[in-house]
């Protein structure tokens, strides 16, 4: 039997039904994990951009390129989304940034 994606996708649904497969599929989109906050940080008169960028790489684990660029925005748009994923996971970054003098939050995402 020659083996292409619509025999294959015939077989399955011939297998499992039609009905049941969509709702495989279903819940597999349902599943999907979209992180619904962000660390934000905001801009200052007083941390110098070397300080800000070296706290996004130790903080957040950015690289040295994704931290500069979001030292940039933070410095010319006054704020920059760091970092986003769950809220507990960004607490603790969100404090040891502010520990570090520079300001910043958790935003939720709007939907």
């Amino acid at each position: 039997m020659d083996f292409s994606v619509d025999n294959v996708s015939e077989f399955i649904f011939s297998l499992a039904g039609q009905e049941q497969w969509q709702e495989e599929v279903e819940v597999l989109v349902d599943e999907e994990a979209v992180p619904a906050h962000q660390l934000v940080v905001y801009n200052d008169e007083v941390n110098t951009f070397e300080y800000v960028t070296l706290t996004l790489m130790e903080v957040c684990e950015h690289s040295p390129e994704q931290a500069e660029q979001c030292t940039l925005m933070i410095h010319f748009r006054g704020r920059c989304g760091v970092k986003s994923g769950e809220f507990d996971t960004l607490v603790s970054m969100r404090n040891e940034i502010c520990r570090r003098g520079i300001s910043a939050e958790i935003e939720s995402f709007e939907s």
